[in-house]
């Protein structure tokens, strides 16, 4: 120990320590304990005792081995106590206290590891998608439960709910505490994957609600991609930590002062993040020089190829149409298909991408998508087919509950109204000002 502190200095270290490692010693007292609820209640119990003891005893050398060491030991007089009244906990007391092994000699790589085995428990397929996310928020970043219901415009007891049933699911089930074997790493990797870039989705453009972004949101995901990187380098990874960066980098070009929404050819590109496309240009190029790159690191090869337009005129668009074509074969989606119909619809022509949409639409994919509708009423409008853009608009408002999108269609619909009024007035003096739809 080192020398006595004052209360006031070490009640400062000890909230610097609780943010900074906190979700560490989670993650190692749940591979200890075996149990979400226990290994928190004894992470709150470790960091009470710091702060009665330290001032006294003075601060460890390896604080958050101690904080690990006094955490299982309150574990276990919580288990003792609880096993007066249930004789079957006894034998789990006595098996972590027959653990002799010291937390404080445990390498600091082993810590990392019980990160990343707490990120592939959270994400395991057996558990709903819903929950997968909560939980990860919940037990990976520290979010609380009312954090984690306002992003996702969910009731907290719903949210709550979906913890505690994802927490039944992995007792029950006997979801190992473990990152899966190197033949079963793909498969799982990708559920990780997936539920990083729903969180990062969700607060790059929210689902519903008045803001179009939840930046809170966006950094947590960027946060885990940087953790997973960093504990877990694979080359999907990497596309997937470039993508969340080069995209969020036009955040703040993306919305006018008053929280509207500007498309990405009317943004002003002075207000991207340099330093973003920066890093995540050079992750594009770490996860392409692997021939195991995937979708993600594809998808970041698009978006890159846009942070290298000073100007939508300048954007190439034919290296976009053909990471979108390589993008198809790696992950055929209506949605994967739409984005390449708007590539091509910049190279060829509004007609030619009208085609394309109205050939996905047809075969009944994507009804209900508000981007499809708006994309299809935009090639409309530039085609001068202006009743037909005006129902497509109106379909694409019935399909969005997001505020900022739905004030944008219906800006669209008044200036394709006020073509029509000039129009008719052009043609007939007596015409009134502004004709009904």
């Amino acid at each position: 120990m080192t020398a006595q502190n004052t209360s006031e200095s070490v009640s400062q270290l000890v909230d610097d320590l609780y943010r900074s490692e906190s979700r560490r010693v989670l993650a190692t007292l749940i591979r200890l304990l075996g149990d979400f609820d226990l290994a928190e209640e004894a992470l709150h119990d470790a960091f009470a005792s710091a702060v009665e003891q330290w001032p006294r005893e003075g601060v460890p050398a390896n604080p958050r081995a101690w904080l690990v060491s006094a955490g299982r030991f309150k574990a276990i007089d919580v288990i003792r106590r609880r096993a007066k009244f249930d004789a079957s906990l006894a034998s789990i007391a006595n098996q972590l206290e027959s653990d002799t092994r010291d937390p404080a000699k445990q390498k600091s790589e082993d810590v990392e590891d019980d990160r990343l085995r707490l990120i592939f428990t959270c994400c395991h397929p057996a558990i709903a998608p819903e929950a997968q996310i909560a939980l990860t928020l919940r037990e990976v970043c520290g979010l609380s439960t009312d954090q984690i219901a306002r992003a996702f415009l969910t009731a907290p007891a719903t949210l709550a709910q979906r913890i505690v049933r994802a927490k039944s699911k992995i007792k029950s089930a006997r979801i190992p505490y473990q990152v899966p074997a190197p033949a079963d790493l793909p498969e799982r990797l990708d559920s990780v994957l997936h539920v990083i870039y729903l969180v990062f989705n969700e607060g790059y453009s929210a689902s519903s609600g008045e803001s179009l972004t939840r930046a809170d949101l966006s950094a947590e995901a960027i946060r885990l991609g940087r953790l997973l990187a960093e504990l877990l380098p694979e080359p999907e990874v990497f596309g997937l930590l470039a993508l969340m960066l080069l995209h969020d980098s036009r955040r703040l070009a993306r919305t006018s002062p008053e929280g509207d929404l500007i498309l990405l050819e009317n943004q002003n590109r002075s207000l991207w993040n340099r330093q973003q496309i920066i890093e995540g240009k050079s992750l594009v190029e770490r996860a392409l020089s692997s021939a195991r790159f995937g979708p993600y690191a594809i998808q970041a090869a698009i978006a890159a190829v846009h942070s290298d337009a000073s100007s939508a005129a300048n954007t190439d668009w034919n290296q976009i149409v053909a990471l979108y074509d390589l993008l198809a074969r790696a992950e055929p989606s209506p949605i994967i298909e739409l984005n390449r119909a708007v590539a091509i619809a910049m190279r060829d022509g509004p007609q030619v991408g009208l085609d394309l949409i109205d050939a996905i639409l047809a075969r009944g994919e994507l009804n209900d998508y508000h981007l499809a509708h708006s994309a299809r009423a935009e090639f409309l409008r530039r085609l001068g087919r202006t009743s037909n853009a005006k129902e497509a608009y109106r379909r694409a408002l019935e399909c969005t509950e997001q505020e900022p999108e739905r004030r944008f269609l219906q800006r669209r619909l008044k200036e394709l109204r006020d073509i029509g009024a000039a129009s008719a007035a052009a043609q007939s003096p007596n015409a009134p000002k502004y004709p009904g739809d």
